[in-house]
């Protein structure tokens, strides 16, 4: 039985061994997601962004924990996450400190836990997220996670790959303005204040929501009335991860969110952006593959050094590259 069989029938062992060629970007792995993409599309993939320190890895520990144990007469859901650790500076891997943060569903055969090292990628998401997310998206998982690193400026870039952005902010941390700069709150489906058992958490609750009203001009609405509406706009959501706190209210505000983007055609607009987006980050790795095969080494560094000696503008530069070197 080949890997791709193994991994839609459900083999764990499989999946980790799929996931790692993936990452890798060997020849199996891209072979084996050109057979998986037919049976993708189904999962619904859920980004979470923040500041360092607001708590993120608690807070996704205790949705998926949340999503494994439903009320009474709701199906648990079967969850994956992606977890982009910043990369060592040593060996180039994962730190794995999500992992560490996540115990409490560590041992669920149905939840999926893979860290990804960032490898330097910025937008606070690996360049290999988009090719996990898809297996496990055809491994059957219905919820998929994708947790950024906390770089808090150069986030943006999740809003491209999910189709519900958790922004989580946490009172007395000061970045709230730098958030807004950033463009965070801008992409935010759902905003969660968490550790919200801190002082300050109601001047930090103001601040997020005449920053989200300036930006949108029309009213947020209270935790309380954070049903889905037409047009969506994004609540407002006090929890204390750690202690569970506020929890079925983001597991409520998830699902409202994805029954309002399957009612109102905004599943297949961001789904058709996310896979654009896909495509034209693939291209570009592509082109410029081709262009380093086409330029040899030393014509480069001769171009680059007549850029810096101002012989050569930036366009002109362009050209010759273009050109495959050729002056």
């Amino acid at each position: 039985m080949s890997l791709v069989e193994s991994v839609l029938q459900g083999n764990r062992l499989a999946l980790a061994r799929l996931l790692t060629q993936v990452e890798n970007e060997t020849q199996q792995g891209l072979e084996a997601l050109n057979r998986l993409y037919p049976y993708t599309g189904k999962a619904h993939i859920v980004g979470v962004t923040g500041a360092p320190g607001t708590g993120k890895s608690s807070l996704v520990n205790q949705l998926i924990y949340a999503l494994r144990h439903p009320p009474p007469g709701q199906k648990p859901l079967r969850v994956a996450v992606v977890a982009v650790d910043p990369s060592s500076p040593f060996s180039g891997g994962a730190i794995l400190g999500d992992r560490v943060r996540m115990r409490d569903v560590a041992g669920d055969a149905d939840v999926f836990i893979r860290s990804s090292a960032s490898r330097g990628a910025l937008g606070g998401v690996a360049a290999s997220t988009a090719n996990l997310v898809q297996v496990f998206d055809a491994a059957g998982f219905e919820l998929i996670f994708i947790e950024t690193v906390g770089a808090g400026q150069a986030e943006v870039d999740i809003a491209h790959l999910a189709h519900t952005v958790i922004v989580v902010e946490a009172p007395g941390l000061g970045d709230d303005i730098q958030a807004i700069k950033a463009g965070i709150l801008e992409i935010a489906d759902i905003i969660v204040l968490n550790k919200a058992d801190r002082p300050m958490v109601d001047n930090a609750e103001r601040a997020l929501r005449m920053m989200i009203e300036m930006a949108s001009r029309k009213p947020i609405p209270a935790a309380e009335n954070s049903q889905s509406a037409f047009p969506w706009t994004p609540p407002i959501l006090r929890t204390v991860a750690t202690e569970g706190t506020g929890i079925p209210a983001v597991v409520e505000a998830i699902q409202n969110h994805r029954h309002y983007l399957q009612t109102s055609g905004e599943w297949e607009r961001r789904e058709r952006h996310r896979l654009q987006s896909e495509l034209e980050n693939l291209l570009r790795a592509a082109l410029m593959k081709r262009l380093q095969a086409a330029i040899s080494p030393e014509a480069y560094r001769r171009i680059l050094s007549e850029l810096v000696s101002r012989q050569l503008s930036p366009y002109q530069a362009l050209e010759i590259l273009l050109d495959g070197g050729k002056q």
